[in-house]
């Protein structure tokens, strides 16, 4: 597997995770309702026009799935930058135990060996 391809495959995911994060109808219902209360509670409100508060319901609409968008997409690159930190750490731990210096391309071969390996394992397990 090529570095190119898992970095898109990395960035399709992340893409997923965001358009999921978007989609969700709270923050359209969470709008609607402060529109609604607003009308009945806020007498100058309700005076306002019916496409100004159109306005309003979009506009807190938008922001409120590019926010909610964000912070997902914050909290999936958190999570990666974790698992990747802890791969590296166990690279380096391992490459340090054979007397090797834990460079970015020893690191390449350690992630390509252990790939292999677990494919092995996982080939060996299944007849064919």
């Amino acid at each position: 597997m090529s570095d190119r391809s898992s970095l898109q495959r990395e960035v399709d995911a992340a893409y997923t995770v965001q358009v999921r994060a978007a989609t969700k109808p709270k923050q359209e219902l969470s709008a609607l309702g402060f529109v609604t209360f607003a009308h009945y509670a806020w007498p100058l409100f309700r005076r306002q026009t019916l496409p100004f508060k159109a306005f309003l319901i979009s506009g807190f609409t938008i922001a409120g799935l590019v926010i909610g968008a964000d912070n997902a997409l914050l909290t999936h690159e958190a999570e990666r930058r974790q698992s990747e930190h802890a791969i590296r750490r166990e690279a380096r731990i391992d490459l340090a135990r054979r007397g090797l210096v834990g460079t970015e391309t020893e690191i390449a071969k350690w992630r390509a060996e252990r790939t292999r390996k677990m494919e092995e394992r996982a080939n060996d397990g299944n007849p064919l």
